[in-house]
């Protein structure tokens, strides 16, 4: 299935790269939410398989994200935001998690279930946020053990969906009556040990996967990484630096409104193929 990296194509990724890395600053999702439908859009019409085109896109986008949660984090912690505390209690539960997901999971679903798995949890996550329940005001995070639980599921979770942990780290932190801006920013810091994880078991699981496009590195597509990575790495600074501006309420909805948007797409997926 031979395609060339023409430039119709190239301004397809870099548009998404920019978004998404707006996004990742603005809201600490990684931008996975968004890259995973718009990748599997540009696969299938370019003649790779709907059980592939989301396999591959969920591994690309994972890949994207360990150079956008650089930039994004980086910009965050200028400002004091990124609760290391908690960065470091719940990423040894995320690695963990995340080699189950991408290494052994992962490889054994088909990708329309994937794509389904991906629209009905995204959907509970967004109905977490845009309900703005208020936690307990005595409710804090749980002691070492449970955020190390808490990593783990967060990083199975999010190797099955290609996302960098936003979609439940962020709820799970306010939950916690983590302030909503420290949360953002936390997220942002997490999704690079998500990432690396969960990008070294797609590209393990996929050395056995057939008909892949050219240029592809297990379930990797190498030609969509550079794009999105480049453009996505300049913009979550200026995502970042809105996200310190605006208020609590408005940040939440607008992560809740992005998610139910493409939870619905990937589902339409899931179920037509």
């Amino acid at each position: 299935m031979p395609f060339s990296l023409e430039p119709l194509l190239i301004v397809e990724l870099a548009v998404l790269g920019i978004g998404t890395g707006f996004l990742a600053g603005l809201l600490g999702i990684g931008g996975g939410m968004l890259m995973v439908p718009f990748i599997t859009l540009i696969l299938n019409h370019r003649g790779v398989g709907p059980d592939l085109a989301v396999k591959m896109a969920i591994a690309t986008s994972m890949a994207t994200i360990i150079f956008t949660s650089i930039s994004s984090v980086r910009a965050h912690h200028k400002r004091g935001a990124v609760r290391w505390d908690i960065v470091k209690r719940l990423a040894p539960g995320i690695v963990g998690g995340s080699l189950v997901g991408s290494l052994g999971v992962f490889a054994l679903l088909k990708g329309t279930w994937l794509a389904i798995f991906f629209g009905l949890f995204v959907s509970f996550s967004a109905t977490q946020m845009f309900l703005d329940k208020k936690p307990k005001p005595t409710r804090q995070m749980p002691g070492t053990g449970g955020q190390l639980a808490a990593g783990g599921v967060i990083g199975f979770l999010s190797g099955l969906v290609g996302a960098g942990g936003g979609f439940i780290s962020v709820p799970f932190m306010t939950w916690c009556n983590v302030a909503i801006h420290n949360a953002v920013a936390t997220s942002a810091a997490l999704g690079f040990p998500i990432a690396l994880a969960n990008v070294v078991g797609y590209i393990v699981s996929g050395q056995s996967a057939q008909n892949l496009p050219p240029n592809s590195f297990g379930y990797i597509w190498l030609p969509a990484l550079a794009v999105i990575a480049v453009c996505s790495f300049l913009m979550a600074p200026v995502g970042a630096k809105l996200a310190h501006r605006l208020p609590v309420s408005s940040l939440k909805k607008v992560f809740a409104s992005i998610l139910y948007v493409l939870a619905a797409y990937m589902l339409y997926k899931g179920f037509s193929g």
